[in-house]
């Protein structure tokens, strides 16, 4: 599942508005829904300032994987 969509489910989850992440992490509400609704990739930077606005740690959205073998 890609990150944003699992911020998506955490703000939905927790009563969070992304109007609120977007002010708050100074990301343009726009490309902050695209990036929520897996339309967009979102870039380091965006993705820790929005853990940091949620006061989570960058590795609560993301999980270890093996890389693919060729």
């Amino acid at each position: 599942m890609e990150v944003g969509i699992k911020i998506k489910e955490y703000l939905e989850s927790n009563g969070i508005s992304q109007a609120f992440v977007g002010r708050e992490a100074n990301i343009n509400p726009v490309k902050l829904n695209m990036a929520l609704n897996g339309k967009r990739r979102m870039t380091f930077d965006e993705y820790s300032t929005v853990c940091y606005v949620l006061g989570v740690n960058t590795d609560y959205f993301l999980k270890p994987r093996m890389p693919d073998k060729k």
